[in-house]
């Protein structure tokens, strides 16, 4: 059965989009106020502080905490591989020792004689943050970010997975009414957006994340179908960080449910164009 939801969304042949483009924490901003950018560009990088791992050295080697240092082949700040030596207890007349090899790659933060543990941080991971649309930057938050300005079509949809893609827009059905099926979508579409009617079955999606399509838009999907493609129920939250090839975005509801026609009109009409999606979604009911 079909479910169609009409909350009032956007479908606008023309508007002034500002996109707020910012990294998660303070970094390196790469645009200026004025500069043009591509969606692909990157406008920001910074490193996320490695995760701390905890090794019990004491315990391993079943000593005293107090005489940690005394077994100890590194010191704070030094830098190792996974499986570095990090400490080794003397033996008996040099035979029978003990020894704790790092578990990861990384940095020795913090050693403590109370408890006997070293705290290990792994290395940072790089971010980068890029423009995700065309347009000019309008204004720089200080080594946060920028906000980009862009004149654009912009359509809302209800219901979205897969996070942010972007490809050039394919329409790929002759009416609002068509389903996107498996015959529809080839080798040719790899790295595109494909718009379809009424509906995309789970096998035809597949396919699309077999191929490399990069996004798909339809009026309708099975809603147990996502269940199969994100390998949990979906229940009251939020999309757009799953790890898909292929973002999906439904502009009408749960079902087989043909799409509107003035957002159907509106893809079509820019047909071949580059297009930004993002299947980010806030599920409130």
């Amino acid at each position: 059965m079909a479910h169609a939801y009409t909350p009032g969304l956007k479908v606008l042949h023309y508007t002034v989009l500002k996109k707020n483009r910012r990294l998660p924490i303070k970094g390196d901003v790469k645009k200026s106020k004025g500069d043009k950018v591509n969606a692909d560009d990157v406008i920001a990088k910074t490193d996320l502080p490695g995760n701390v791992n905890m090794l019990k050295v004491a315990n391993l080697l079943n000593i005293s905490p107090a005489d940690i240092h005394d077994v100890l082949m590194i010191k704070e700040g030094d830098s190792v591989n996974e499986g570095d030596l990090i400490a080794q207890t003397e033996g008996l007349f040099g035979f029978f020792k003990s020894d704790v090899r790092s578990p990861i790659s990384g940095t020795i933060e913090s050693i403590s004689d109370v408890t006997g543990q070293i705290a290990m941080r792994e290395a940072p991971m790089p971010v980068e943050v890029d423009a995700y649309v065309g347009g000019t930057v309008s204004n720089v938050i200080n080594d946060e970010g920028v906000i980009i300005e862009s004149e654009v079509a912009y359509v809302q949809g209800i219901f979205g997975i897969g996070g942010e893609s972007r490809g050039d827009l394919q329409v790929v059905v002759d009416s609002r009414e068509k389903e996107i099926t498996e015959d529809l979508i080839n080798d040719s579409h790899s790295g595109k957006i494909l718009v379809g009617g009424s509906f995309i079955s789970l096998d035809a999606f597949k396919k699309a994340i077999g191929l490399n399509v990069k996004g798909i838009v339809v009026g309708g999907f099975n809603y147990f179908d996502l269940e199969d493609i994100l390998g949990y129920t979906l229940g009251v939250a939020i999309t757009g960080t799953e790890d898909l090839v292929t973002s999906l975005i439904v502009t009408e509801g749960y079902g087989n449910i043909k799409m509107s026609e003035r957002t159907f009109n509106l893809l079509k009409s820019h047909d071949g164009k580059f297009v930004s999606i993002n299947g980010a979604t806030q599920i409130r009911a």
